[in-house]
């Protein structure tokens, strides 16, 4: 779906043949990408001089190995998440990235650097309650799992993913030692078995704003959520949602460009001046999203810092999602988990 254009100067009216195609950048759409264009892709275009189309996706490696494989895809620069970043970084369909011109790899966070993107923002899952309606709420994952401390039904995002990691937490797993115990088919059984225990009081979601549709209702007391997403809520319709920092997860989505874009050095060029701190640091203001570049963050007003996954009293007790495990087990874990489902 194309959600905007930015038009500068027409590049090559007139001139016989084929019009060149315009830089495209692609990202998650909503209000990220409305805070994305104010930040980053008008001021390039006006920087240039040259038109920037912004489009919106759902992500999905499948989408990007095919434009990539058919050739000359029709994107050039790509927001993607962690997992996505490696396995397109595997199988080729990314440039790799000239890290001069961004500055160094020590200028950002380590895990947002890769030979194929930079990291564009960091997010957390986490819980989610709603402090108008409980004024003692969860501290925990322990928490979240008591239904006679705190009655009432939990959301939880359809999938194995964070969940089998917040089972371990509830079950009191160390944050540190999560992976090493998922890492073990007695660490999966062990996860499933506290997910048992959760069961009958769980409802699904699927879509990022689902789970806030849920505590806004009532229809849940509690809910696994992205920490943008609760943020953004707060801020719009004057919620009091709260933001449970202790075992959240959090990920990197990066700036990636397609392997064989016609446009792949504005791509590139985009790219450096999307990941410069003096513009990232302007990201908070419009949805509570982590810096990847450790420069920016001094740059953010005070008043949105407490909001961020990167503020250090959030990240202190977060741990970070393990995309190598993953990668590895996404599979065989989402067949078990669907089949656990189906019980």
């Amino acid at each position: 779906m194309l959600t905007g254009v930015i038009l500068a100067v027409s590049a090559g009216l007139g001139a016989p043949g084929a019009a060149a195609r315009d830089l495209t950048v692609v990202s998650w759409g909503g209000t990220y990408q409305d805070a994305q264009r104010d930040i980053y892709f008008k001021p390039f275009a006006a920087k240039t001089a040259k038109p920037l189309l912004d489009e919106s996706w759902d992500g999905g490696i499948g989408v990007l190995q095919a434009k990539v494989k058919a050739g000359a895809p029709n994107w050039d620069v790509v927001n993607v998440e962690a997992v996505d970043l490696a396995l397109g970084c595997d199988d080729g369909i990314f440039e790799k990235l000239d890290w001069d011109k961004l500055g160094g790899k020590d200028k950002y966070l380590p895990k947002a650097v890769s030979d194929c993107g930079v990291g564009a923002n960091v997010w957390s899952t986490a819980i989610a309650y709603d402090g108008a309606k409980l004024a003692d709420g969860p501290k925990s994952w322990a928490d979240f799992w008591d239904t006679r401390k705190i009655p009432g039904k939990r959301a939880l995002r359809r999938g194995p993913q964070y969940n089998l990691e917040f089972a371990l937490l509830a079950d009191g797993v160390n944050k540190d030692e999560v992976y090493e115990v998922l890492a073990t088919p007695e660490g999966v059984d062990r996860a499933f078995r506290k997910l048992d225990e959760l069961k009958s009081n769980l409802v699904w979601w699927e879509s990022g704003a689902q789970p806030l549709q849920l505590l806004a209702s009532g229809e849940v007391a509690m809910t696994s959520a992205y920490n943008g997403r609760i943020t953004g809520i707060n801020r719009s319709e004057k919620k009091n949602f709260k933001v449970v920092w202790p075992g959240s997860i959090y990920s990197v989505d990066s700036w990636a460009v397609l392997k064989g874009a016609e446009n792949r050095q504005a791509g590139m060029d985009f790219v450096a001046f999307a990941s410069e701190a003096e513009n990232q640091a302007k990201l908070p203001a419009y949805v509570a999203y982590g810096l990847p570049n450790k420069d920016a963050s001094a740059l953010v007003p005070a008043e949105y810092r407490a909001d961020l996954p990167t503020d250090s009293n959030n990240i202190a007790d977060a741990l970070a999602i393990d995309v190598d495990f993953w990668i590895d087990n996404t599979e065989d874990l989402t067949e078990r988990f669907n089949a656990w489902l189906a019980q």
